[in-house]
C-alpha cells in the first residue's frame, strides 16, 4: 500500500493538467465551429468528444497504475494485433471521403490506424531496446525500419499518406533516440529521394492534386479554396480575434472542415494571435514535461517511449498548422487535442497514460 502511495506521489500533475486545458480548450473552439449546425454529424460533435474525452482519461489513469514494463514484454503480441487491426480495414472496413477504407465500427467508429500510431510506439520502444547495443550497424537499423514498414504500408494503401509520414517520423525520432548513426541519416535520405517517383505514382489522385496545389496554387483555384479561407480567417484575427463564436469566416460557414483540419484558423480568427500563441503553448508545456519524464526514466524502452508519444504530438501540431498557414500541403492531421476527433483524442491520452507510467517510476531527481 506505502509503496502505490508513492508511485502516484510522482504523478506528472502539470502534464495532466495542462492536458485537460488544452482539451477543454478545443472542446470550446469546437463548440464555437460547429455553432447552429444542421448537419446531424457535426450536431454531435461536442457531445461525441467530451465521450471520448472521459474514455481517454480513464484510459490515462489505468495506464499510469499499469507497469509499462509489463507492456513491453508484450510487444511482440502488441504489433502482431497492429497487424491484424490494420488487416480487418481491408475486409471490413467503412469507406469514407474520397473512396479511403479507414474507419471500422464496433458500436462506435474507431480508426485502428490512429490507434495504431501509439501501439506501435510501444512494440518498436521494446524492439530498439532490444538492439541498443547493436544499434551501430546498418543491418540492425534496417530491420527497425522494416518492423513499422510493414505496417506503414497497410496505412498507405488505406490510404492515410498523413498517418503514414507520422509513423515514419516517429521510427527516426525512436530511432534516434536509440542512438541511428549520422551515416546511417545521410544514407535514408538518399533512400527517399529516390523512393519519391515510387511513392508519386501509387499515390491517390486526390492527394497528388493536393501536393500540385500547393506547389502550383494557379492549377486548380477551387482546390485552393479552402487555403484561401483559411489565410483571410487568420490575416482577419489580428491581435484579439473577432470573439469566440463571433467570427464571420466560421459563423458564416466560408472556412469549411474548421472543427477539424482548419480548426488552428478558428482559434487565430476569434481569438486572434494571442489565443493562438496559447493554444501552441499549452502544446509546448505539455511537450516540456514528456521529455522532463524521458530524461528521468528508469530504462532506455521508458525513454523511447517519451520520445515517440512526443513526436506524434509535435509532429502532429507542426503539420496542422503549416498546412494552415499555407506553408505545408494539406495532409488531413488533427491539431493534438484540439480539433474534434475521437480516435485521435484517444491516442494522444492513451500516450500520455504511457508517459505518466513512465513518470511514476522513475529514477530519483538528480
Amino acid at each position: 500500500m506505502r509503496r502505490e502511495a508513492s508511485i502516484w506521489r510522482r504523478f506528472d500533475f502539470i502534464l495532466f493538467g495542462t492536458t485537460l486545458l488544452v482539451i477543454i480548450y478545443g472542446i470550446l473552439m469546437i463548440h464555437s465551429a460547429t455553432l447552429d449546425a444542421i448537419d446531424p454529424d457535426l450536431i454531435n460533435r461536442v457531445e461525441r468528444q467530451i465521450e471520448y474525452a472521459v474514455v481517454g482519461i480513464i484510459t490515462v489513469f489505468a495506464l499510469t497504475a499499469l507497469d509499462y514494463r509489463l507492456l513491453g514484454a508484450l510487444h511482440q503480441w502488441i504489433y502482431l494485433f497492429v497487424l491484424i487491426f490494420l488487416g480487418m480495414v481491408t475486409f471490413f472496413g467503412l469507406v469514407g471521403a474520397a473512396g479511403a477504407q479507414r474507419w471500422l465500427d464496433v458500436g462506435i467508429p474507431i480508426q485502428p490506424s490512429e490507434i495504431s500510431k501509439v501501439l506501435l510506439v510501444i512494440a518498436l520502444g521494446q524492439h530498439l531496446s532490444n538492439q541498443y547495443e547493436k544499434f551501430d550497424r546498418l543491418s540492425t537499423v534496417l530491420k527497425s525500419l522494416l518492423y513499422v514498414g510493414v505496417p506503414a504500408l497497410f496505412v498507405f494503401l488505406q490510404p492515410s499518406l498523413g498517418v503514414t509520414i507520422v509513423i515514419l517520423t516517429t521510427w527516426a525520432v525512436m530511432a534516434w533516440g536509440a542512438g541511428l548513426r549520422v551515416k546511417h541519416i545521410a544514407l535514408f535520405a538518399v533512400i527517399i529521394l529516390l523512393a519519391l517517383p515510387v511513392l508519386w505514382v501509387n499515390m491517390e489522385p486526390y492527394q497528388q492534386q493536393r501536393i500540385v496545389n500547393f506547389v502550383n496554387p494557379e492549377a486548380d483555384p477551387d482546390g485552393q479554396y479552402n487555403i484561401n479561407q483559411a489565410l483571410i480567417s487568420i490575416g482577419s484575427g489580428g491581435m484579439l480575434g473577432e470573439g469566440y463564436a463571433q467570427g464571420t469566416q466560421t459563423q458564416l460557414r466560408f472556412l469549411r472542415v474548421r472543427h477539424t483540419d482548419f480548426i488552428f484558423s478558428v482559434i487565430a480568427h476569434e481569438l486572434g494571435f494571442v489565443g493562438a500563441v496559447a493554444a501552441l503553448g499549452l502544446i509546448g508545456v505539455i511537450l516540456w514535461r514528456i521529455f522532463r519524464v524521458a530524461r528521468l526514466a528508469a530504462d532506455p524502452f521508458g525513454s523511447l517511449l517519451c520520445y515517440g508519444v512526443a513526436n506524434l504530438i509535435f509532429f502532429q501540431t507542426f503539420v496542422s498548422v503549416g498546412m494552415n498557414l499555407n506553408m505545408l500541403p494539406v495532409t488531413g492531421l488533427t491539431l493534438p487535442f484540439i480539433s474534434s476527433g475521437g480516435s485521435s483524442l484517444l491516442t494522444l491520452l492513451f500516450g500520455i497514460g504511457l508517459v505518466e507510467s513512465v513518470a511514476v517510476r522513475r529514477r530519483a531527481l538528480p
